[in-house]
Parts: structure tokens; C-alpha cells; sequence
């Protein structure tokens, strides 16, 4: 049996936690962090282990986890969101 490691991002939107996992296409939900986790980990076994899925070559599969740092002029923008 192998183990992979696969990155994941999770975000939170209202009361759900939503994890992606961008190498795969596939994301799911959570009520918890720790729910999304493991889901997530449930989703990609299904996902690998489902004959019909066609599968990215996981050793060719390259990704770099990078953060951006923008700035928002809050105001700017809800002045913005209101005229519109």
C-alpha cells in the first residue's frame, strides 16, 4: 500500500467548512474542521478506488502551496458595492 500526501485548502463559508483538493477537482464539506478533514481523506479514497474516474498520474502530479498578499482598500470597495 502507498501513502500519498495531497494538499488541501480549507475555507470557511457560514457555518460549513469546504475542502478542495485542486490536484484531484474535488472538494466537499464539513460542519467541523476535523469533519472536513476527514471527509476529504473518505472522498479521494472513493475517488482513487472508483474505476469509472479517470486518474491524474499521481507521480507526475506537481504542486506548489503559495500565499498571496493583496491589499483592499475596504472602503473603496463597499462604496463600490453600494452605488452598484
Amino acid at each position: 500500500m502507498d501513502v500519498i500526501s495531497l494538499p488541501i485548502i480549507i475555507s470557511r463559508e457560514g457555518k460549513w467548512y469546504v475542502a478542495s483538493c485542486p490536484a484531484l477537482d474535488i472538494a466537499t464539506q464539513g460542519a467541523t474542521e476535523e469533519e472536513v478533514k476527514e471527509n476529504m481523506r473518505e472522498l479521494i479514497k472513493e475517488y482513487l478506488e472508483d474505476p469509472d474516474t479517470p486518474k491524474p498520474d499521481l507521480e507526475k502530479i506537481e504542486t506548489t502551496v503559495a500565499t498571496v498578499i493583496i491589499k483592499i482598500d475596504h472602503h473603496d470597495k463597499a462604496t463600490s458595492v453600494a452605488s452598484a
